[in-house]
Protein backbone atom coordinates (compact mmCIF):
# COMPACT_ATOMS: atom_id res chain seq x y z
CA UNK A 1 0.00 0.00 0.00
CA UNK A 2 1.47 3.42 -0.94
CA UNK A 3 2.36 5.79 1.87
CA UNK A 4 0.86 9.25 2.27
CA UNK A 5 3.28 10.49 4.90
CA UNK A 6 6.82 9.38 5.67
CA UNK A 7 8.44 10.04 9.04
CA UNK A 8 12.20 9.65 9.39
CA UNK A 9 14.28 9.95 12.59
CA UNK A 10 11.71 12.23 14.25
CA UNK A 11 12.66 13.63 17.66
CA UNK A 12 10.67 16.15 19.68
CA UNK A 13 11.25 18.17 22.83
CA UNK A 14 9.38 20.38 25.27
CA UNK A 15 12.16 22.65 26.46
CA UNK A 16 14.95 20.33 27.59
CA UNK A 17 12.67 17.30 27.95
CA UNK A 18 12.82 14.94 25.00
CA UNK A 19 9.51 13.14 24.39
CA UNK A 20 10.01 11.47 20.99
CA UNK A 21 13.07 9.47 19.99
CA UNK A 22 14.05 8.82 16.36
CA UNK A 23 10.66 7.67 15.10
CA UNK A 24 10.69 6.22 11.60
CA UNK A 25 7.47 4.98 10.03
CA UNK A 26 5.22 5.31 7.01
CA UNK A 27 1.55 6.25 7.15
CA UNK A 28 -0.42 4.45 4.43
CA UNK A 29 -2.64 6.37 2.04
CA UNK A 30 -6.44 6.06 2.31
CA UNK A 31 -6.35 3.89 5.40
CA UNK A 32 -6.68 4.41 9.14
CA UNK A 33 -3.62 4.10 11.37
CA UNK A 34 -4.16 3.89 15.13
CA UNK A 35 -1.49 5.11 17.55
CA UNK A 36 -1.64 3.24 20.86
CA UNK A 37 0.48 3.18 24.00
CA UNK A 38 0.41 4.11 27.70
CA UNK A 39 -0.29 7.65 28.84
CA UNK A 40 2.72 9.91 28.43
CA UNK A 41 4.38 7.86 25.68
CA UNK A 42 4.29 10.67 23.11
CA UNK A 43 1.21 9.76 21.07
CA UNK A 44 -0.38 13.22 21.05
CA UNK A 45 2.96 14.95 20.53
CA UNK A 46 3.56 12.77 17.48
CA UNK A 47 0.16 13.69 16.10
CA UNK A 48 0.85 17.40 16.62
CA UNK A 49 4.14 17.06 14.76
CA UNK A 50 2.30 15.74 11.70
CA UNK A 51 0.68 19.12 11.00
CA UNK A 52 3.33 21.37 12.56
CA UNK A 53 1.27 22.23 15.65
CA UNK A 54 3.95 21.02 18.07
CA UNK A 55 6.31 23.80 17.06
CA UNK A 56 3.69 26.38 18.10
CA UNK A 57 4.25 25.46 21.76
CA UNK A 58 6.74 27.84 23.42
CA UNK A 59 10.06 26.08 23.90
CA UNK A 60 9.09 23.10 21.77
CA UNK A 61 11.27 21.89 18.92
CA UNK A 62 11.44 19.08 16.41
CA UNK A 63 14.26 17.36 14.56
CA UNK A 64 13.96 14.89 11.72
CA UNK A 65 11.93 14.59 8.54
CA UNK A 66 8.18 14.46 7.89
CA UNK A 67 7.12 14.27 4.26
CA UNK A 68 3.65 14.62 2.78
CA UNK A 69 3.49 13.16 -0.73
CA UNK A 70 7.26 13.50 -0.82
CA UNK A 71 7.29 17.17 0.24
CA UNK A 72 9.15 18.12 3.41
CA UNK A 73 6.67 19.73 5.83
CA UNK A 74 9.32 22.08 7.19
CA UNK A 75 9.53 23.80 3.81
CA UNK A 76 5.78 24.36 3.47
CA UNK A 77 3.55 27.15 4.78
CA UNK A 78 2.18 26.02 8.17
CA UNK A 79 -1.36 27.24 7.38
CA UNK A 80 -1.28 25.33 4.12
CA UNK A 81 -0.05 22.25 5.95
CA UNK A 82 -2.97 22.42 8.38
CA UNK A 83 -5.44 22.67 5.51
CA UNK A 84 -3.97 19.54 3.97
CA UNK A 85 -3.56 17.79 7.34
CA UNK A 86 -6.62 18.56 9.46
CA UNK A 87 -6.92 17.83 13.16
CA UNK A 88 -9.73 17.00 15.58
CA UNK A 89 -8.96 17.24 19.28
CA UNK A 90 -9.89 15.17 22.32
CA UNK A 91 -12.49 17.64 23.58
CA UNK A 92 -15.01 19.02 21.07
CA UNK A 93 -13.99 22.57 20.22
CA UNK A 94 -16.76 24.34 18.29
CA UNK A 95 -15.94 28.01 17.86
CA UNK A 96 -17.84 29.99 20.51
CA UNK A 97 -20.31 32.65 19.40
CA UNK A 98 -20.54 31.06 15.96
CA UNK A 99 -23.47 29.28 14.38
CA UNK A 100 -23.30 25.71 13.15
CA UNK A 101 -23.04 27.06 9.61
CA UNK A 102 -20.25 29.50 10.42
CA UNK A 103 -18.29 26.87 12.35
CA UNK A 104 -18.05 24.75 9.22
CA UNK A 105 -17.61 27.73 6.87
CA UNK A 106 -14.71 29.18 8.89
CA UNK A 107 -12.02 27.25 7.06
CA UNK A 108 -13.53 28.00 3.68
CA UNK A 109 -13.55 31.72 4.46
CA UNK A 110 -9.91 31.45 5.55
CA UNK A 111 -9.12 30.04 2.10
CA UNK A 112 -10.82 33.00 0.46
CA UNK A 113 -14.21 31.54 -0.41
CA UNK A 114 -16.73 34.38 -0.38
CA UNK A 115 -19.57 33.48 -2.73
CA UNK A 116 -22.60 32.35 -0.75
CA UNK A 117 -23.35 29.53 -3.19
CA UNK A 118 -19.86 28.08 -2.72
CA UNK A 119 -20.08 28.42 1.06
CA UNK A 120 -23.50 26.75 1.14
CA UNK A 121 -22.29 23.88 -1.02
CA UNK A 122 -19.12 23.39 1.01
CA UNK A 123 -20.92 23.45 4.36
CA UNK A 124 -23.63 21.02 3.28
CA UNK A 125 -21.09 18.64 1.75
CA UNK A 126 -18.93 18.67 4.89
CA UNK A 127 -21.91 18.12 7.19
CA UNK A 128 -23.06 15.21 5.04
CA UNK A 129 -19.58 13.66 5.12
CA UNK A 130 -19.58 14.04 8.91
CA UNK A 131 -22.96 12.32 9.19
CA UNK A 132 -24.52 15.40 10.78
CA UNK A 133 -26.55 17.04 8.04
CA UNK A 134 -29.91 15.40 8.74
CA UNK A 135 -29.64 16.33 12.42
CA UNK A 136 -28.86 20.01 11.90
CA UNK A 137 -30.23 21.03 8.48
CA UNK A 138 -33.06 23.01 10.08
CA UNK A 139 -30.85 24.53 12.78
CA UNK A 140 -27.85 25.93 10.90
CA UNK A 141 -28.20 29.33 12.58
CA UNK A 142 -28.12 27.84 16.08
CA UNK A 143 -24.86 28.13 18.03
CA UNK A 144 -22.44 25.26 17.53
CA UNK A 145 -22.24 24.97 21.29
CA UNK A 146 -25.98 24.17 21.45
CA UNK A 147 -25.32 20.68 20.08
CA UNK A 148 -24.72 17.58 22.21
CA UNK A 149 -21.14 16.50 22.88
CA UNK A 150 -21.20 13.85 20.17
CA UNK A 151 -22.73 16.24 17.67
CA UNK A 152 -20.14 18.87 18.55
CA UNK A 153 -17.36 16.41 17.80
CA UNK A 154 -18.89 15.55 14.43
CA UNK A 155 -19.24 19.31 13.81
CA UNK A 156 -15.49 19.63 14.41
CA UNK A 157 -14.90 16.77 11.98
CA UNK A 158 -17.11 18.56 9.42
CA UNK A 159 -15.12 21.77 9.98
CA UNK A 160 -11.90 19.88 9.23
CA UNK A 161 -13.39 18.17 6.17
CA UNK A 162 -14.75 21.39 4.68
CA UNK A 163 -11.32 22.43 3.36
CA UNK A 164 -10.82 19.01 1.70
CA UNK A 165 -7.82 17.77 3.66
CA UNK A 166 -5.73 14.87 2.47
CA UNK A 167 -5.04 13.62 5.99
CA UNK A 168 -7.30 13.70 9.07
CA UNK A 169 -5.69 13.52 12.52
CA UNK A 170 -7.83 12.65 15.54
CA UNK A 171 -6.54 12.84 19.11
CA UNK A 172 -8.68 10.52 21.26
CA UNK A 173 -11.84 11.90 19.61
CA UNK A 174 -14.24 9.73 21.62
CA UNK A 175 -12.74 9.96 25.11
CA UNK A 176 -15.23 12.65 26.20
CA UNK A 177 -18.26 10.99 24.57
CA UNK A 178 -20.89 8.56 25.79
CA UNK A 179 -21.17 5.06 24.20
CA UNK A 180 -23.91 6.06 21.74
CA UNK A 181 -22.01 9.10 20.50
CA UNK A 182 -18.82 7.03 20.36
CA UNK A 183 -20.51 4.46 18.14
CA UNK A 184 -21.62 7.20 15.74
CA UNK A 185 -18.11 8.65 15.48
CA UNK A 186 -16.62 5.19 14.98
CA UNK A 187 -19.16 4.46 12.25
CA UNK A 188 -18.20 7.73 10.60
CA UNK A 189 -14.49 6.86 10.75
CA UNK A 190 -15.19 3.53 9.07
CA UNK A 191 -16.43 5.50 6.06
CA UNK A 192 -13.86 8.30 6.13
CA UNK A 193 -10.87 5.95 6.12
CA UNK A 194 -11.83 4.89 2.58
CA UNK A 195 -11.62 8.49 1.34
CA UNK A 196 -8.91 10.03 3.51
CA UNK A 197 -5.69 9.10 5.23
CA UNK A 198 -6.72 8.87 8.90
CA UNK A 199 -4.42 8.81 11.94
CA UNK A 200 -6.15 8.31 15.29
CA UNK A 201 -4.65 8.35 18.76
CA UNK A 202 -6.72 6.20 21.09
CA UNK A 203 -6.33 4.80 24.58
CA UNK A 204 -9.16 2.36 23.83
CA UNK A 205 -7.62 -0.82 22.42
CA UNK A 206 -10.98 -2.24 21.36
CA UNK A 207 -11.61 0.97 19.43
CA UNK A 208 -8.26 0.63 17.66
CA UNK A 209 -9.24 -2.84 16.45
CA UNK A 210 -12.61 -1.55 15.23
CA UNK A 211 -11.57 1.56 13.31
CA UNK A 212 -8.00 1.03 12.06
CA UNK A 213 -6.28 -0.85 9.29
CA UNK A 214 -2.81 -0.40 10.81
CA UNK A 215 -1.61 0.10 14.38
CA UNK A 216 1.57 1.64 15.78
CA UNK A 217 2.54 0.94 19.39
CA UNK A 218 4.53 3.66 21.17
CA UNK A 219 6.35 3.24 24.48
CA UNK A 220 8.42 5.90 26.28
CA UNK A 221 8.57 8.06 23.16
CA UNK A 222 9.79 5.28 20.90
CA UNK A 223 8.09 3.22 18.20
CA UNK A 224 8.04 -0.39 19.31
CA UNK A 225 6.05 -1.90 16.46
CA UNK A 226 3.82 -1.00 13.52
CA UNK A 227 1.85 -3.30 11.27
CA UNK A 228 -1.59 -4.46 10.20
CA UNK A 229 -3.95 -4.07 13.15
CA UNK A 230 -4.97 -7.72 13.20
CA UNK A 231 -1.34 -8.82 13.33
CA UNK A 232 -0.31 -6.31 16.01
CA UNK A 233 -3.15 -7.43 18.27
CA UNK A 234 -3.14 -11.17 17.59
CA UNK A 235 0.46 -12.02 16.72
CA UNK A 236 2.70 -9.07 17.62
CA UNK A 237 6.38 -9.25 16.75
CA UNK A 238 7.53 -7.73 20.04
CA UNK A 239 6.99 -9.09 23.55
CA UNK A 240 6.43 -5.55 24.86
CA UNK A 241 3.57 -5.09 22.39
CA UNK A 242 2.05 -8.41 23.45
CA UNK A 243 2.22 -7.42 27.12
CA UNK A 244 0.47 -4.12 26.38
CA UNK A 245 -2.34 -5.36 24.13
CA UNK A 246 -3.10 -8.23 26.52
CA UNK A 247 -3.44 -5.81 29.44
CA UNK A 248 -0.36 -6.85 31.41
CA UNK A 249 0.53 -3.17 31.80
CA UNK A 250 -0.67 0.25 30.66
Amino acid sequence: MPSKMEVQDLCAWYGSQQVLYELTLQIPDRAATAIIGPSGCGKSTFLRCLNRLHEETPGARVKGSIRLDGEELGGLDPVGVRCRVGMVFQKPTPFPNMSIFENVAAGLRLLGVRRREELDEGVVDALRHAGLWEEVEDHLDDPGTSLSGGQQQRLCIARALAVHPEVLLLDEPCSALDPIATAKVEGLLAQLRREYTVVIVTHNLAQATRVSDFTAFFYLGKLVEIGATEKVFHSPAEKLTENYVTGRFG
